[in-house]
Order: C-alpha cells, then structure tokens, then sequence
C-alpha cells in the first residue's frame, strides 16, 4: 500500500477509503469525516481517519471509555460516580460540565461520548432539542435520550429566601442592583432560561449586577453559600444539595445526546438503565425537583 501522509486532501483520503471523491466532501461536510479546514480546503488528519475507521466496525473498540460532556446535573454526576467506583481500572468514566452548546460542539468532533443538554421548559423542548443539535456537525448520527425533567429556577442565599417567602420583596425586585448574580458561562441551558425570564420582565443581562462568572452548578451554588454571591440561576437539585433556598422558574427536559454507532455499547447502556434504578430515582427525590415519568424514552432521531 502506498505511503499516505499525515494530513490528507480529498482526493488522498477518497483513494485511501477507496471512496469517491464527491461522497469525501459529502461526508466531511456533514461532520461525519473527521476534518478541518484550512483557507477554505479540508484537511484530513490521518490519525483521526484511522480512529473514524475502527469506530465505525462493531460499534467500535474503545467499549472501555464513556465521557460526558455538557450540562451539569448533580443527579448524573452521582450516577457517574458509582458507575466509575464500581467499574474501577476496568474502564475510564467521565463526566466534565461545559454547558449545553460547548458539550455539542465537543460531540460533534468525537472528544466525547455523551452530551446532556437542556434548553428551555419542558413543553418546547420537543421543537427546541432538535432544532438545537440540527445546528451541529455530525447530528444525523445522533439520537435523543430524555433523562429526566427537572426544575430550574433560582438559587438562592436564605436571606433572599426569607425576603421572598415574607412577600417582602417580589421576584422581579431580585434583579435590582442590590442583588449580587454569580452567572453561568453562555451556551449553557441555566443562562438560557435565566434571558428569557429577564427579558419577560424588560430587563437584560447587562442590567444585572454579575460578581461571579460560574462554570458549573455546583460552581455556582457554592459561590452562594459561601456568601460571595445572593442568587444564580441553576436546578432546583442544586439548591437542594447545598441547602440553599429555590425559586422555581420552569420546568425542563434534561435529554441526553449519543451517537447511533455507539448507543448499544455496554457503558452506554449501563448508563441509562442506571437512571431507572430505584436507588438513583430515590436519591433524585430527595435532592428535590425530578420527575422520571419518561426516563430512557427515545425522544428524537435525525431519521
């Protein structure tokens, strides 16, 4: 066989896959090559090529790896938790939160396995999901698993809370400067519905009086309780965790994203028949605000 070099144009990479050379384009086009472009040609690398090939064979051959990028949720993170403490060295469990839009760009050039996501309440998330992940690379070969619906609202410090409860402020005063927001970074789901309930009362972002800037729930809720910040927007699971109080905004799907190649793989199996348990259902009741009435239901495919 000839000697191919690192980096591959199409015509290479059709000779290479003994493909033609249109159906290369066609398929980096659609993210399922994985590619780069590079003054307007792609580039293939042919490390990642040789990756794409194993994977696409049985479901491929790294069935010892489930990474997880994507929204935070302190339900799934302990579900990922005692799935690595019980798989031990067998296998590698990870579960890293990015936000909603960082996890699916992550997804759509194969650095991960899964993505949860959430965007938006409950009601719209059978449009929204999809029209979401239409937007990315590679979401032909994706399918939606909802995991739960959860509750996303406010977290806040018990002297908000008080206030609150006493009807000696209302919701919308909570935006007044004297309030101080940790925020989560943009392109996650919290920010998303934290927008549209500001700008239902007329305000925006900017008007906020931001001190923190949060790369997760628990990033967030931690600022709160350690009293560097009076309110954020996150799950009512995460308030809940760090004995916060919590003004419900909306319900929401929380879904997860898995490639059709790799759906039936063990670990990914494993995951979701983990969300069923009565153990885990119970531990999501006693954080607070679940509901797993539709848990492991296929909700959307690209065919």
């Amino acid at each position: 066989m000839a000697n191919f070099p690192e980096f591959m144009n199409a015509k290479l990479v059709a000779e290479y896959l003994d493909l033609n050379e249109k159906k290369v384009y066609a398929l980096a086009n659609e993210g399922l090559l994985p590619a780069t472009k590079v003054t307007g040609k792609w580039l293939f690398p042919k490390a990642m090529l040789d990756k794409w090939l194993l994977e696409s064979c049985h479901n491929g051959v790294l069935t010892d790896r489930l990474l997880i990028a994507g929204s935070d949720d302190p339900l799934l993170q302990c579900v990922v938790g005692k799935m690595a403490n019980q798989l031990g060295s067998t296998a590698l469990v990870g579960y890293t939160s990015t936000g909603t839009r960082q996890g699916l760009a992550m997804l759509s050039k194969g650095h991960v396995d899964i993505c949860a996501i959430h965007w938006g309440n409950v009601e719209e998330a059978i449009l929204r999901h999809p029209a979401l992940l239409q937007q990315y690379p590679g979401h032909k070969n994706w399918v939606l698993v909802h995991a739960f619906e959860r509750k996303q609202g406010l977290v806040v410090s018990p002297i908000v809370a008080e206030a609150v409860n006493s009807r000696s402020i209302q919701r919308h005063e909570l935006l007044s400067p004297r309030w101080r927001w940790a925020l989560r970074q943009q392109g996650a789901g919290s920010m998303r519905a934290l927008e549209e309930w500001i700008h239902g009362h007329g305000y925006d972002m900017t008007m906020l009086n931001q001190v923190d800037c949060c790369n997760s729930e628990r990033e967030l809720a931690s600022a709160i309780a350690r009293g560097q910040a009076d309110i954020g927007c996150a799950s009512q699971s995460t308030a809940g965790e760090f004995g916060l109080g919590f003004i419900p905004l909306c319900t929401e799907a929380f879904e997860l994203v898995i490639p059709k190649n790799i759906y039936f793989r063990t670990l990914q199996q494993q995951l979701l028949q983990s969300l069923t348990q009565g153990e885990i259902q119970a531990h999501g009741d006693q954080l607070g605000g679940y509901n797993f009435t539709r848990t492991g239901q296929q909700v959307w495919s690209a065919n």
